[in-house]
């Protein structure tokens, strides 16, 4: 059988978790329209009678690292490359930006089979316009194949999948068959109350905002979870609460209906805010809240 770990790179927002997601058909890396959703290195593990490939979900490579957060996840995000089999490049329509010439760069360097994959491609009215990208793609960089694609609409995601296939070297199955993570549940739990926080809060917050889980307790016929979310000033505090508490009770609902169908077991979810002033500039507070990749 054919099986490797397989890379998924880009900027920022591009898609790279939704593209997992649904190569995988089940979802295991948050979302949101904001960038830099995914902070940790997510693995998924797809197994069929082809092979298995084991996707690595990556923060967005970007050049600001203004914060130790910043340079964290460009840290995740450049580690990854290094004992994979294959890249897939994901970009976001057809045009190039001032990031990618460091990420042709890089992948010089890391010298792996690459796919260009122009994702969001529903959008493009002319399809000459994608052949002519795709010349131009394949001047500069010596890609092993160029695909667009539609995560969002599953567009050729057959396709990539084969292609994928095909360049994985032939290998044991390097996880049980049935193995769709290398993440805890505990874990996947409290992305999925940050991915709540992201999608309900402005611009702002989010950035300056992380989920500790404190307790984690498996019983019968109920899971107890106990986390913590942080922010970095008192104002924070007070709009992730909101108003009479309403918004973290919406979000602690709608945490607790999705890890319900993770974990197919009833939940009972108690959250608290609490404030640790510029935890995103302090490696060290950093590692004690999780980001120790």
């Amino acid at each position: 059988m054919n099986c490797g770990f397989v890379a998924l790179i880009g900027r920022p927002n591009v898609g790279k978790s939704t593209l997992m997601n649904h190569l995988l058909k089940q979802k295991i890396s948050i979302t949101s329209r904001k960038p830099q959703t995914t902070r940790h290195r997510i693995l998924g593990i797809n197994t069929t009678e082809a092979g298995q490939a084991i996707y690595m979900d990556t923060p967005g490579m970007h050049n600001n690292e203004s914060k130790a957060l910043n340079r964290y996840l460009n840290r995740t995000a450049d580690t990854t490359l290094l004992g994979v089999d294959v890249i897939v490049w994901l970009i976001d329509g057809l045009s190039w930006h001032e990031y990618d010439e460091v990420i042709f760069k890089k992948l010089e360097q890391a010298g792996l089979p690459v796919i260009l994959a122009v994702n969001k491609v529903d959008k493009v009215k002319e399809k000459d316009e994608i052949l002519a990208f795709f010349a131009e793609a394949q001047h500069r960089f010596p890609f092993e194949h160029l695909i667009p694609i539609s995560a969002l609409k599953r567009t050729n995601l057959n396709e990539l999948e084969s292609l994928i296939m095909k360049l994985l070297p032939e290998n044991d199955l390097i996880y049980p068959e049935d193995q769709i993570t290398d993440r805890p549940e505990r874990f996947l739990a409290a992305e999925i109350i940050r991915e709540k926080l992201t999608r309900r809060l402005g611009d702002e917050v989010p950035y300056a905002l992380t989920v500790e889980m404190e307790r984690y307790e498996e019983h019968e016929n109920i899971t107890k979870i106990y986390a913590i979310i942080w922010v970095e000033r008192l104002g924070q505090k007070t709009i992730v609460i909101g108003k009479d508490g309403e918004m973290l009770k919406s979000v602690g609902t709608d945490a607790r209906i999705d890890i319900e169908k993770l974990i197919a077991q009833k939940v009972y979810l108690q959250l608290w805010v609490k404030v640790k002033k510029n935890w995103s500039d302090n490696e060290r507070a950093m590692q004690s809240l999780g980001f120790n990749d």
